[in-house]
């Protein structure tokens, strides 16, 4: 006797075959990972050598004309360059840092800048007529310090501007800022190209500190990549194919012509206008192609609709007599 099945037995088998189909003609499940496009945009190494040279040329100038403003030895040198994320810039700040803001024109972003205290005070001492000594690190700039030293953050920004003129950036100097304010000067998980320097007075050294937004190094890193590329060193062969290229646009002086005909100076003597001179060779001889002097291969000498013109009949080279260049 046959099993009758109920309704609930139906269903069961019809879920079964159902599952059992899908796994077999359902692909394999796909794992998605997400992507953050701040994350994008990493500095290749041919970049930051290229940063790298700017900036330590930046350091240079800024030695010079900080130096001759305050009439010290005053020493910049660039310790690292490097694609950070703005927290991770202020995670790496001092307990109490001297931060400003740095317009940069015409794009509208900001850029930060933070001058160690115990370098500050220093500058601020010697443009007072000081001797140069350090202050309380522990307490922070006063408003009449603030503006005494903002004439030294206006040349930093002036040998930046002269660094970044590649791209026609303007850096100009803003204000102050507390750390509160400039944690939102710009977007905290976003990649920046930020620069340490080390400051040497005398007695004393500290750090500069840079963080440009991504809006305006990625700007300068595509100027340097577009530099890069076209230095980069070409292999031989393509430098032969450079090279190839460019001559088939130049002209060069072709001859062609019968050398080595020997002839009579008695028949060179008695020349006159309207004589004709026999040569001891065939007309049907082919005669040699020279381009620049140099003798290339054999041809026909003849015509082209109104023009004289050659006819290759070998692309053999012809020897080069000894002694001819």
């Amino acid at each position: 006797m046959d099993k009758v099945l109920n309704q609930e037995e139906i269903d069961a088998m019809v879920r079964v075959a159902r599952g059992a189909q899908a796994g077999a003609t359902s692909p394999a499940q796909q794992v998605v990972q997400p992507w953050d496009i701040r994350q994008a945009g990493q500095i290749g190494s041919e970049q930051m050598r290229a940063i790298n040279q700017l900036h330590e040329v930046f350091a240079r100038n800024l030695t010079a004309s900080v130096g001759a403003y305050l009439g010290i030895a005053f020493d910049c040198s660039l310790v690292s360059a490097e694609h950070l994320t703005y927290r991770e810039f202020l995670q790496r700040l001092p307990e109490t840092p001297y931060l400003a803001s740095c317009d940069l024109l015409p794009v509208g972003a900001v850029s930060v800048l933070q001058f160690d205290l115990s370098v500050a005070f220093p500058v601020i001492d010697l443009l007072l007529g000081g001797e140069g000594k350090g202050g309380d690190l522990g307490r922070e700039i006063t408003e009449i310090e603030e503006q005494i030293l903002e004439s030294v953050m206006r040349i930093i920004c002036r040998e930046l501007q002269t660094s970044w003129q590649a791209i026609g950036l303007e850096f100009k100097f803003g204000q102050r800022q507390t750390v509160a304010h400039a944690e939102r000067l710009m977007v905290p998980e976003e990649k920046n190209l930020c620069l340490s320097l080390e400051v040497k007075m005398e007695e004393t050294r500290g750090t500069l500190n840079l963080a440009v937004p991504a809006i305006v190094s990625n700007a300068l890193l595509r100027k340097i990549s577009a530099d890069l590329s076209y230095q980069r060193p070409r292999s031989p062969v393509e430098a032969r194919r450079r090279i190839e290229k460019r001559l088939l646009d130049a002209s060069f002086r072709v001859e062609l012509s019968t050398p080595d005909l020997p002839l009579f100076l008695q028949d060179l003597a008695d020349l006159t206008p309207g004589a004709v001179l026999s040569f001891p060779r065939s007309p049907f001889a082919p005669a040699d192609l020279a381009v620049d002097g140099v003798r290339l291969c054999s041809a026909m000498p003849v015509r082209v609709n109104s023009r004289r013109a050659a006819r290759v009949l070998s692309l053999e080279l012809i020897p080069t007599p000894a002694g001819e260049l």
